[in-house]
């Protein structure tokens, strides 16, 4: 089961690098190339899918649809993107339990006021501590009431408050969450090494950094973040970045008759799964023709 894989994973001594996924392709290369587990990144995943910027314009069932395609095309676990939980308690429940039923290992929930806006961009806000604190509780509910259906998931609680509110309000926020029964914890960006530390210092349970490429949170080498005290370094946009880098590059290229740099088609077929297609179907003699 990928819920236990993941609770095995945060068990180990180790800060597990984990490159953000943003559909089904792009997560199966991540599992090809050995990696552990991933993430629907929301800001990546809306770029991808609407091509929009990640303001809270994806619906609900957009990114389930989203989350679906992902865990189903990869082995590893998958943390989703539940964003504030689109709506009230009741919504938290109701993505709580859909992204479970979608195959997700875990879904993050957050404090952030609706419409949510990215965590190194400008302009969020949280919402007051009840509320906060209501949405965690109703996923851990959900979480509790998938456990007697068969099902399972883990919660991952997301504060935004250093933004507004300064570091010290963030962390207590977090420190309710892991009381309310939170798994994993993640405060979206401290601003330097020693606020890292304190985070990892003061909170209890795995937690995970947010590393954006020009963010505002340091990009520190994986050793500094396991000794900091991290479980999961998340990689949110560095995917994204280096296709939308190499996509142009390819675009202004064919203007003048070059296509360089590309991925041979014989490698690009195995990749996307056509060898392993042909492969299962020969055993059926109506599938194979």
């Amino acid at each position: 089961m990928k819920t236990q894989r993941l609770r095995d994973l945060l068990a180990q001594d180790k800060c597990h690098i984990m490159p953000c996924c943003f559909d089904a392709l792009s997560a199966k290369l991540i599992a090809q190339e050995g990696y552990e587990l991933t993430f629907m990144s929301g800001f990546a995943a809306s770029a991808s899918r609407i091509g929009a910027p990640d303001l809270g314009l994806m619906s609900y069932g957009e990114v389930l649809d989203q989350a679906r395609n992902i865990a189903g095309a990869v082995p590893i676990p998958l943390i989703g993107d539940g964003d504030t939980g689109y709506g009230n308690a009741m919504n938290v429940r109701r993505t709580v339990d859909g992204f479970a039923r979608a195959g997700c290992a875990s879904v993050m929930i957050e404090d952030q006021l609706a419409p949510k806006r990215c965590g190194h961009t400008p302009g969020k806000a949280v919402v007051e501590r009840g509320e906060a604190f209501d949405r965690i509780r109703a996923a851990v509910d959900a979480r509790a009431a998938l456990r007697e259906d068969g099902h399972d998931i883990l919660i991952l609680a997301r504060t935004d408050a250093r933004h507004e509110h300064g570091l010290s309000e963030a962390i207590e926020r977090a420190a309710k969450f892991a009381e309310l029964g939170a798994d994993i914890l993640f405060v979206e960006a401290p601003k330097s090494e020693a606020e890292m530390r304190e985070v990892c210092g003061s909170l209890p349970g795995p937690k995970m950094a947010n590393i954006v490429e020009g963010g505002e949170t340091p990009d520190l080498p994986n050793a500094a973040l396991h000794d900091i005290g991290y479980s999961i370094a998340a990689y949110p946009l560095t995917l994204m970045a280096a296709a939308m880098a190499a996509m142009t590059a390819t675009l202004r290229g064919m203007r003048e008759d070059r296509r360089e740099n590309l991925m041979g088609f014989g490698e690009l077929r195995e990749r996307i799964g056509f060898e392993d297609y042909y492969r299962i179907s020969s055993d059926y003699e109506s599938a194979s023709r």
